[in-house]
């Protein structure tokens, strides 16, 4: 391992105990700063009001950490956006933001459109399929943000059990992503959930980050964050378990391909192919093939938006 990143897993990577909510909330009052939690979901609504439940409860109620708690549906089927208004939280349709630029599927789409309805100087992204939910998801990733002023991104680490095994979940992440940072971007190897749905920024960042719009967003934002502001401006927080909801082996197969191609495009932008991924199911008559595009389509930094930048002039 390099020694820059030695050096940095001993000075940027913490456990939740390393900072009581106390501390943390005193430094929020002395900063003036406000806290944003955006929930991207679809057809979550077995889990998502939980979630948003603990969060008002914990950090809304019984310690004023959290401002706001913003639900974006990126068009559910379920009753999703019903149980997180019920919860209490502030539900937006994903097509509702930003009408002028039709919207696409994608998680990157939602999180990136989210900058323009919420308000926090910092904002903490929770994926909504998490079961046992603790607060200290939100606590853990913000805390560092509060009250170390040269961080600008956290990133929550954990394990990640699938079913019994333990530790076993994450397989992109293993059969992926790992190995495509350690042999391209080295700074980054010391980061135990590099593509994590649960992490917290500075708006200042956010906002001048261009957005993958599907499952590679979380590896070109932290490729990019890098480049940006620099390995001691990211870190990592240990807040536990994370317990959620496993794709079936071709959805992994999906996200790897976008993922790789995140990877790609940062790596040699130009060339700009849009490639496909061919997996097979068994039919009726044999094995079938079936096609899908890889989604490599990104959104610009928010800053270049006019509405945003309207927005923030206001």
């Amino acid at each position: 391992m390099l020694n820059e990143v030695e050096r940095w897993l001993s000075t940027r990577s913490w456990s939740v105990t390393d900072r009581p909510l106390h501390r943390i909330l005193a430094a929020k009052r002395s900063s003036g700063q406000s806290v944003s939690v955006v929930l991207p979901a679809l057809n979550e609504e077995a889990t998502v009001g939980e979630i948003v439940a603990a969060i008002r409860r914990d950090l809304v109620r019984q310690v004023p950490l959290v401002d706001e708690i913003v639900v974006v549906d990126s068009g559910s089927t379920d009753r999703t956006s019903a149980v997180a208004a019920a919860a209490g939280a502030t539900v937006v349709h994903r097509d509702e933001i930003l009408p002028r630029i039709p919207a696409v599927p994608g998680k990157g789409e939602v999180l990136w459109r989210s900058l323009l309805v919420t308000r926090g100087d910092i904002v903490c992204f929770v994926d909504a399929d998490l079961k046992e939910f603790s607060s200290d998801f939100v606590s853990g990733i913000v805390g560092p943000l509060l009250t170390e002023p040269d961080v600008d991104l956290v990133k929550a680490m954990y394990d990640r059990p699938l079913g019994a095994a333990a530790g076993q979940g994450g397989r992109v992440t293993e059969l992926m992503a790992r190995p495509l940072l350690n042999m391209h971007w080295p700074q980054l190897a010391g980061f135990v959930q590099p593509l994590g749905g649960e992490y917290a920024a500075r708006r200042s960042l956010l906002e001048q980050l261009p957005f993958p719009v599907g499952y590679g967003v979380e590896l070109g934002m932290l490729v990019d964050a890098l480049h940006l502001v620099g390995l001691d401006a990211l870190a990592q927080v240990d807040v536990g378990v994370r317990k959620h909801r496993h794709q079936d082996g071709q959805a992994l197969g999906r996200m790897s391909a976008a993922i790789y191609r995140t990877a790609q495009l940062r790596l040699a932008r130009g060339h700009l192919i849009r490639p496909s991924l061919t997996q097979f199911e068994r039919g009726e008559e044999g094995f079938e093939p079936r096609t899908y595009s890889v989604d490599t389509e990104e959104r610009p930094p928010m800053a270049e938006i006019e509405e945003y930048a309207e927005r923030e002039a206001a």
